[in-house]
C-alpha cells in the first residue's frame, strides 16, 4: 500500500504542490456516543488562499461557520462522507472512521497526487498518503478538513435535536457529558446510539 506516517515540518507539505494536487484529510465525531462519524477531504487552491485556517477544535462555532463557506467556495474541490452507526457498531470506531475518510478522498472531483491525514492512522488509499501527527494545526488542506467535517456533524446534531429533545444533542454533540449520560440512564437509548459503545450498552 502506498501509504506510510510521517511528521514532517509544515514547509515540506508546500513544497509538494509542485508535484502535483495534495488533499487534506480530517473527521469529527470518533469520540461521541450517537450519530455516524463524519470526513471530509479538501483540496485547496493556492490561488485563492484562505485566511484563518486552523485546528477546528480552536475556533468558535461562528468562525467555523464562515471558514465553512468560505472554504467550499474557494476550494478546488472538497468532499465530505460518513460512516453510519449501524457501520460504526459493527466495524468498531477506528475501522469506521477509516471508511468515513477512504469514502470522503474517493468523493473528490479531483484526484490528489497525495493525501495527508490528521493523526497516525492512515485509510486503504489508492494513492499515496501520509498521517501528520497534529495536521490539523500544521496543514491548511486538513485544517480545512477538519472544519468541513466539524460543522457537518454539529448541524448534524441540531437536526436530530428537534427530533430527540430528551437528550440535549445540540447541546453536548453526543459527548458523554454528565447531561447525555443522565438522559441516557432516563430515558434508554435512542436509534442513534452506538450500542457497542460501553455507556449506551448498559442502559440497553
Amino acid at each position: 500500500m502506498p501509504s506510510r506516517k510521517s511528521s514532517i515540518p509544515e514547509q515540506s507539505v508546500f513544497a509538494w504542490s509542485a508535484q502535483g494536487l495534495m488533499a487534506g484529510v480530517d473527521e469529527a465525531g470518533r469520540g461521541p456516543l450517537a450519530g455516524p462519524v463524519v470526513a471530509a477531504a479538501v483540496i485547496l487552491n493556492d490561488l485563492d488562499p484562505i485566511a484563518g485556517l486552523a485546528d477546528s477544535k480552536k475556533l468558535t462555532a461562528a468562525r467555523r461557520e464562515a471558514l465553512f463557506d468560505e472554504i467550499r467556495a474557494k476550494a478546488l474541490c472538497c468532499s465530505v462522507a460518513e460512516a453510519s452507526v449501524e457501520e460504526i457498531d459493527q466495524l468498531n470506531i477506528l475501522q469506521a472512521t477509516m471508511l468515513a475518510m477512504r469514502r470522503a478522498v474517493e468523493g473528490l472531483r479531483l484526484t490528489p497526487a497525495r493525501v495527508l491525514v490528521d493523526g497516525n492512522r492512515l485509510p486503504t488509499l489508492r494513492v499515496l498518503a501520509e498521517a501528520i501527527v497534529k495536521g490539523d494545526a500544521l496543514v491548511p488542506a486538513i485544517s480545512a478538513a477538519s472544519i468541513l467535517a466539524k460543522v457537518t456533524r454539529d448541524r448534524w446534531c441540531a437536526e436530530v435535536d428537534a427530533h430527540y429533545p430528551q437528550y440535549g444533542f445540540a447541546v453536548h454533540k453526543g459527548y458523554g457529558t454528565a447531561a447525555h449520560l443522565d438522559a441516557l440512564r432516563a430515558h434508554g437509548a435512542s436509534p442513534l446510539h452506538r450500542r457497542t459503545f460501553s455507556p449506551v450498552r448498559q442502559v440497553l
